[in-house]
Formats: C-alpha cells, structure tokens, sequence
C-alpha cells in the first residue's frame, strides 16, 4: 500500500513538472522567428518526455529498480530511515533560503554578476559548491558545514601529534565522544571568526541597508545568525548518522550541489545553438555540447572506477593445533583503497588556489605596472602556471591525507595480534614498510585521476568558453562528490537489503563490484 501511494504521488509531481515544460514550450512557439530558437522548446519537450519514460519504467514497468523500492518499502525500519534523511535535507534546503536580517539582496546579486568569474565571486562559487552554504545571497546557512569540517580535520591532525589526543582515539567510543564535544566547541570559534569577517566585509561594501548601516546590532545579529545556521546544519547532520542512513555532512554536500545543477542544465540549453561558427562566446554549438558530455561520462565512469578501485593484499592467518583439531589457516585480503583520501585533496587545493588569483588581482589592480600583471595572470583561473601549481599541490594533498588516515604500523601490529599475515613478509616493520610501499604506489593513482578531474572544467572553460560553473558541475568536482557520496548511500541501502536477505540493485549479485573483499 505505501508503494502505491509512492508511486501516485511521484507521478503527480513528475506529470506536473512534465506539463509545466510542455507548457512552457508551447508559450514560447508564437515568438519564434528564427531556426535556432526552436532549440530550447524542443529540449523541453525532450525533455518532459524522458521524465516520465524514466518515471514509467522505474515505477511501474517489470524493472530490476522497481523491485529493489518494493524491497524497500517492505521493510518499515530502512523506510523510515529514508524518510527521516528526506525530511532533514528538506529542511535544510528551506533554511538555505532564509536571508539574514538587514542585508540588501538585490546589490549583493548585483556585486556578484559584475565580479563575474575572478577574486572573490569565484570563491564564493567554489566555497557554495563544497560547502553546502549560501554566501552569494547571506543566507542563514551562508557559512556552510565548512566550519565543522574545517574543526574535525583540525583535531584528526592533532591526534597524530597530541599525546592526550592520540589516548582519547585508541580509547573506542568513548574517547571519539570526547573528541567530538572539541570538535563542537571548536566549530563554534570557527563560526564566530567568519561570520565576524564577512558581516564586516558587507559593512565595508556597502550591502547593508542604509538604516541599519554601521549598527552593532545588525552585526551581531549576522554573527549570530551564520554560527546558529552552521550549528543547526551540524546537528542535521549527526541526526542522519545516528537515525538515518548515509553520511549526513556528505548528504548536506550532496543537495546543495544536486539543488545547483538543474540551472547549469537550464544554462546549456538557453545557450545552445546549432551553428557551428557562431560569433558569440556565450553559444554553446555541437563541438561544445560533445565535450561537455564526455567529460560527464568520463567523470562518472571515472569517479565509479576510482572509488571502489581497490588493491588487496593477500592475509594468511596462522595456524593454531588444540589437541587434535588444527584452527585458523584461512586466506583473506587486506583491501587498499585507490583513492583513501576522497575528495577532500581537490577541494583543498582548490579552495587555496582561489587565495592567490584573489591577492594578486587585488595587488595588480593597486600597483599596476608589468610584474604586477605579469604575475595577476600567471595565477589567473585556467592560466598554464595556475593549472601546473594546482595539480602539484593536488598530489600532495593526496599523499598527505593518506599519511594522516592511513597508519601502516598500527595495521601491522593489528595483523600481528590477530596471528595474521602476508605472505612472504615477517610480521613488524617489514608488513609495514611493505604497506606503506604499495599506498604510495596507489596513491598516485588516486592522485593523477583527481588531477585530472580538475583541470577538465579549467580546459572547458578556457578553451571553448563555456560558464565556470556550468562546467564544474557538468564535468568536473561537484559531479565528482555527487557520484562518491551517491555510491555509499547505494551501498548503505544495498547491505541493508542483503542484510534482510533480499536482492540487490544489482540483480542476481547481491555485491557492488569493488565494494567487498572476496
């Protein structure tokens, strides 16, 4: 019965937002007056009729993903779990809209077109991409869950150094609960701090009202309101972990930039034209449309390919005689991700990289003279030098995260406890030199892929023109955390499915290829 109501109630949704494209399509056809206009209401139409063909197949046709949702929806206990996820992300999507008290919108949007893709409007687009926040528009949740990201990364690289650290993170729960109340408190200090310089930053420009302009109060209602968004988005997210399914901070990630890409598609198709010698930098021909797809489809496959890529490691357990029974002797594997660090070294390297374009600008636009422009446009977005240094640091991002989150020693003395074993290695210092040899191997893997997924959207825009943020989204680091985060609610649903003894999206296997050590 739920199922029914599922499937009704998506079909409404769909079947008016199918009707609404046609509609609109069909309100645009009396002003047409040239052949290249007729490209956009198509692509609606297009448009509306792939909707609801994948609406019908998913939910009603004898399809493997209409099955799995039935799955689903008989098991109350993953259903409310989903549900509960929905309705936090819902709620965070109303409060992105929330303005802060006192700021004038319209001169914020109208500072942010005329910076256009340099300085600081490229930081705020990267900073909303990986954030999750609102900065363009002051909203409520404008500082994003970077502050809580910004603190736990802090403290995982203290515990390496601290002593008092490093005892609360071997002492289990416990410890990781003690490490979280820092973390919390820290957050808090981080909030405060940004909140304070951007509050001052839209003071100093000009974007508050002229009533309220130069009163503390206004100020320390934006402080408060930015850290009290932040926190809220925090304890979202800790709610999802502890009662919904899937990494709530990464879920939060996941909407904002899920929320963005229905207006990077929308961009594409308003500027689309079949010419292939258009004039106008802005069009988007053939020969742009096929590399923006490619580099969907490569970064998609890519990012599939890399982040269950896995080297395993044989194990060999020892074998233990009690009277006449002979235990243990089992071959296992130690799997090795490709990629450990994630998406967090490019969104480091590209979060510092926008620094540079910002201070040097500034400085040539100050001083101009040759090496202050010389120098402006070396660290330009999509320049030769920009691209050498971000990869460079790229890679030693990725190296870094992986020294920090991967301990070769502490796994050899594990594996020696439990009287395991690689074959061919004496327990100790040789299993972890021999660790610590094949992560770096794979490491740079990792890191080249990485490397390449962000220099696509700097070739697509620099080379054919097309909007920044457009090609990020389409091919680029925020498709990249869309399909990694993706991948582990799918495999979160799919061990709870097989956990229940039913099938997976899969079909007949009931394992994501790359996903499990054999």
């Amino acid at each position: 019965m739920a199922f029914r109501i599922f499937q009704f109630a998506v079909g409404v949704i769909l079947g008016v937002l199918s009707v609404w494209l046609v509609g609109t399509a069909i309100s645009e056809v009396p002003g047409i007056t040239r052949a290249s206009e007729w490209v956009v209401p198509a692509l609606q139409v297009v448009g509306a009729l792939l909707i609801m063909g994948v609406y019908y197949w998913a939910l009603w046709s004898q399809s493997r993903v209409r099955s799995v949702l039935e799955d689903i929806f008989s098991i109350p206990e993953l259903l409310k779990k989903l549900a509960f996820t929905l309705v936090l992300l819902c709620i965070y999507r109303i409060g992105w809209h929330i303005t802060l008290p006192g700021v004038n919108q319209e001169m914020l949007m109208e500072q942010q077109k005329s910076q256009g893709q340099g300085g600081i409007g490229e930081a705020l687009a990267f900073f909303g991409m990986f954030t999750g926040g609102n900065l363009q528009q002051a909203t409520l949740f404008g500082l994003g869950i970077m502050p809580y990201i910004s603190a736990s990364i802090i403290f995982q690289l203290l515990a390496t150094v601290v002593p008092s650290l490093h005892k609360l993170q071997k002492e289990g729960p416990a410890g990781y609960k003690k490490i979280q109340e820092y973390t919390r408190y820290a957050t808090v200090l981080l909030c405060v701090m940004q909140a304070a310089f951007w509050m001052k930053y839209m003071q100093s420009s000009n974007l508050i009202y002229p009533d309220y302009a130069g009163q503390w109060g206004v100020f320390m209602i934006g402080v408060l309101a930015l850290t009290a968004g932040t926190m809220f988005m925090m304890w979202l997210g800790e709610q999802i972990d502890e009662y919904g399914i899937g990494n709530g901070i990464s879920l939060i990630i996941l909407a904002g930039i899920v929320a963005r890409l229905p207006w990077a598609i929308q961009t594409v198709a308003h500027n689309f034209t079949p010419s292939v010698t258009s004039s106008d930098p802005r069009d988007i021909g053939p020969v742009k449309l096929v590399v923006l797809l490619l580099g969907f489809l490569f970064v998609v496959s890519g990012a599939i390919l890399i982040t269950q890529g896995q080297r395993r490691i044989p194990i060999q357990q020892a074998k233990q005689t009690r009277g006449r029974r002979v235990y243990g002797g089992q071959r296992q594997y130690l799997p090795l991700r490709v990629n450990h660090g994630g998406v967090m070294p490019i969104i480091f390297a590209s979060s510092l990289m926008i620094f540079p374009s910002v201070i040097f600008g500034w400085v040539q636009k100050n001083w101009p003279n040759g090496f202050t422009n010389r120098l402006s446009d070396a660290f330009r977005f999509g320049s030769f030098t920009y691209s050498v240094v971000e990869v460079a640091m790229i890679f030693f991002f990725a190296y870094f995260w992986t020294t920090v989150q991967f301990r070769p020693k502490e796994m050899a003395e594990q594996l020696r406890d439990y009287g395991s074993f690689i074959p061919g290695l004496r327990p100790g210092k040789r299993t972890a030199d021999y660790l610590e040899r094949v992560m770096e191997r794979i490491t740079y893997c990792g890191a080249a892929f990485l490397a390449a997924i962000a220099v696509i959207p700097q070739v697509v825009h620099t080379w054919l023109g097309i909007d920044f943020q457009v090609s990020q989204f389409l091919g680029g680091t925020g498709l990249l955390i869309v399909v990694s985060v993706a991948l582990d609610l799918v495999q979160r649903i799919e061990s709870n499915l097989v956990m229940r003894n039913y099938g997976g999206f899969l079909g007949g296997s009931t394992r994501i290829k790359g996903a499990y050590a054999q």
